[in-house]
């Protein structure tokens, strides 16, 4: 990712927990965020690559509640910063590793699951990074993605994305995420979830 992108995102950091979705404080919003994610993962204790995490906050979300071992990337020295300083007594700690998502510098076929929101639509190929990301999955890995397209006109819509999906998996399954619960109140653009399990 060029430099300048960088420096946006680490500025980024100081007020990105402020986002209901991405701070996780409000309790109704984190409940709603354990609900959606926790029963995708069949099992306790699975590798997770959560790609473009930002501040860490579904890593930390999925090794508190879920008891997952995960490895968070994002390219984002500040985001990981802040990230690291959350863990605290977290049990299994996640690790957290700055570097791109576009082409995560983990070992291939390895993660039980690949999770990431709202990160795919910022890829410079989209198609191309989801080919890397499918790639550190083992065999029966799952791979979520929480994606949308908002007013500003920025992110992919479902059907895109549905698209870039198909091309590179059968198994394929999208729900609606509209309900103002994951978001901490309404929304006016389109979010959604992305399942796919081969």
């Amino acid at each position: 990712m060029p430099q300048d992108s960088r420096s946006l995102w680490d500025a980024e950091a100081e007020t990105f927990d402020d986002a209901a979705d991405h701070g996780l404080r409000v309790p109704e919003v984190r409940r709603a965020w354990a609900d959606l994610l926790l029963p995708l993962l069949d099992r306790r204790g699975l590798r997770v690559a959560d790609l473009g995490c930002g501040t860490g906050t579904l890593s930390l979300l999925l090794a508190e509640e879920g008891g997952h071992l995960v490895t968070g990337v994002d390219f984002s020295p500040e985001m990981i910063r802040r990230a690291r300083a959350k863990v605290g007594r977290a049990h299994p700690q996640p690790d957290f590793i700055v570097a791109d998502a576009a082409d995560p510098p983990l070992r291939p076929r390895t993660f039980d699951v690949v999770l990431s929101r709202h990160v795919l639509w910022a890829m410079p190929d989209p198609a191309v990074a989801l080919e890397k990301w499918i790639e550190l999955l083992t065999p029966t890995g799952v791979l979520i993605l929480v994606e949308g397209r908002w007013h500003t006109g920025a992110g992919l819509t479902a059907q895109e994305c549905l698209r870039i999906v198909r091309d590179q998996r059968q198994d394929v399954e999208f729900r609606a995420l509209d309900h103002p619960s994951y978001w901490g109140g309404p929304i006016n653009d389109e979010r959604y979830l992305i399942v796919s399990r081969s």
